[in-house]
């Protein structure tokens, strides 16, 4: 009976951390240093103001924040007082983050000053949100909103040994929204045990060590940015937090704190790049999620001499759930090794990974048996806030349906070979849009390529393909259906892929966490036949 239960909730991931790794720091931009035991104080301090404020377990803490340490802080702070976290995408348009702060019924809104503009034209239309914080790196306090007190200031005041109290593992911890082909954003919510459960398979399969430096190049509002903030503090390692991302200073910040560890999607990789010409990238290991890696990139990275791989996993998924690292036989150094780098790679502990038919039957680990792959693992989003039938459709017959296509080789290595909805059907054969994106990337002229399926009146639908070339590099779309042809010849893929049209475009328009906006792209497509 005297038995403590030890509920997996996120202050016990302090506990290793402060004890052992009290000394080594957590930087934020050129700004700021601080010991963890300075974080562990500020996170109780940060407890303590909002109890002061009147904020109760149960209640939405929303943050409009970059990247920072105050961000890391309201990781832990806001969820271990037993209230939720929501992590609000501040790229998404106006109407829709009012949308999102209003269904998730936020009480307190914590603003950095830069977002102010923003929050002024939500404060007529917010319903629930009573409680106003400011944040600024300066510590100003702009007009125009009735501000319960700035962030420094409030800390300053508080507690630095608040008491958080234990609870049910399973309370609710954390929300943000995702958005989808159709419909407004979708919230996707995670429990204290979801979140714990998920930083140890982190650990198991993310490569961090011990003398590791860490940056993230993920945002922080996108699902935990990955997950890795929860694993490196539990590690212990020292964290750097560029805040807005510019690729001038995530350069400088690289080479300044010697960062070892990054995680990012491949738009964010090419800026990286572009900024970083004659840098010595020798020793940076990156895991780069969110869409395919391109061949191309990869190839890049790896003459750099950086240790790239491919992750996978989506919003709903934690969101980590399969990762490319190689084994012996596959690390060939040859182009075998880059292949099975850019596949989507093997399921983490406790992931129950599988591809299926359109009738639910599991296909064979064969490399060819093409399907869509389902999961169930315990940190999978148990289903969208009050909406119970896309929550239905997630979950058709107890798997999470994440919409890919892929495969699974001998070596347990999935390949996504396209979204279900992004698959071009084209006189009755099936053309992934991935793998013709990824044959255009390698033509030394490309710098960036989108592929969508477009109405036909033939064939039902044809690939049109969107290229973005390098500089002083000349459109020639004969010379990229060559370069396509060649594959073709070779066997590589259906010459029903080969585009007969190639649009090139100053630029490819992006999600709001920087991933090619395919809807969009269609969208626009369909405006400009009309």
């Amino acid at each position: 009976m005297s038995a403590y239960n030890y509920p997996l909730i996120i202050k016990q991931l302090l506990i290793t951390p402060l004890i052992q790794y009290a000394h080594r720091e957590i930087v934020y931009r050129d700004r700021l240093r601080l010991s963890y035991r300075e974080f562990g104080e500020r996170i109780g301090r940060l407890g303590s103001a909002l109890t002061d404020l009147g904020v109760t377990q149960g209640q939405t803490v929303a943050v409009m924040d970059w990247d920072s340490h105050r961000y890391l802080e309201c990781f832990f702070a806001i969820p271990m007082l037993g209230c939720v976290l929501q992590t609000v995408n501040i790229r998404l348009s106006p109407e829709q983050i009012l949308y999102t702060l209003n269904h998730a019924r936020a009480d307190v809104i914590l603003c950095n000053s830069e977002f102010l503009p923003l929050l002024l034209g939500l404060l007529p239309h917010l319903q629930t949100a009573r409680q106003y914080i400011c944040i600024d790196d300066d510590g100003r306090v702009p007009d125009g909103v009735a501000w319960r007190g700035e962030y420094e200031t409030l800390l300053a005041a508080a507690d630095p040994h608040h008491a958080f109290p234990d609870f049910d593992e399973n309370t609710r911890a954390t929300t943000f929204y995702t958005t989808g082909t159709t419909g407004l954003p979708k919230g996707v919510f995670y429990s204290h045990r979801q979140i714990v459960l998920h930083t140890l398979m982190v650990l198991a399969i993310g490569q961090l060590r011990d003398t590791d430096v860490y940056m993230p190049m993920t945002p922080m509002f996108h699902v935990h940015a990955w997950g890795f903030p929860y694993a490196a503090v539990v590690r212990g390692i020292r964290q750097v937090y560029p805040g807005r991302y510019a690729p001038d200073l995530l350069v400088e910040l690289f080479l300044k704190e010697q960062v070892t560890f990054s995680h990012c999607v491949p738009t964010i990789m090419r800026m990286f790049l572009a900024a970083a010409d004659g840098v010595d990238l020798r020793g940076w290991r990156v895991i780069l999620g969110g869409s395919a890696l391109p061949r191309a990139l990869a190839r890049t990275l790896l003459d750099r001499g950086v240790n790239a791989c491919a992750g996978y996993g989506m919003s709903e998924t934690g969101p980590l759930a399969t990762l490319s690292l190689l084994t012996p036989e596959l690390a060939d150094g040859g182009e075998r090794e880059l292949t099975y780098r850019c596949r989507a790679g093997r399921p983490g502990p406790l992931v129950d990974l599988r591809v299926v038919d359109a009738d639910g039957t599991r296909l064979p680990h064969d490399g060819q048996s093409a399907g869509e792959v389902v999961m169930r693992s315990p940190w999978l989003t148990q289903g969208y806030t009050d909406n119970p039938v896309a929550s239905a459709q997630l979950w058709e017959g107890g798997w999470l349906h994440t919409g890919d296509i892929g495969t699974i080789d001998a070596h347990g290595f999935l390949a996504i070979t396209d979204r279900i909805k992004d698959v071009v059907k084209t006189g009755g054969e099936w053309v992934s849009s991935l793998d013709l994106e990824d044959i255009i990337g390698t033509h030394e002229s490309v710098a960036e390529v989108a592929v969508i399926g477009v109405p036909d009146a033939t064939w039902g639908e044809r690939p049109l393909a969107f290229v973005v070339l390098v500089p002083a590099a000349a459109p020639d779309a004969g010379a990229l259906q060559a370069h396509i042809m060649r594959r073709v010849q070779a066997g590589e893929i259906s010459k029903y892929a080969v585009p007969e049209r190639i649009e090139f475009v100053d630029m490819i328009p992006k999600t709001s966490v920087g991933k090619i906006d395919k809807k969009l792209l269609r969208q626009n497509y369909a405006k400009a036949r009309r």
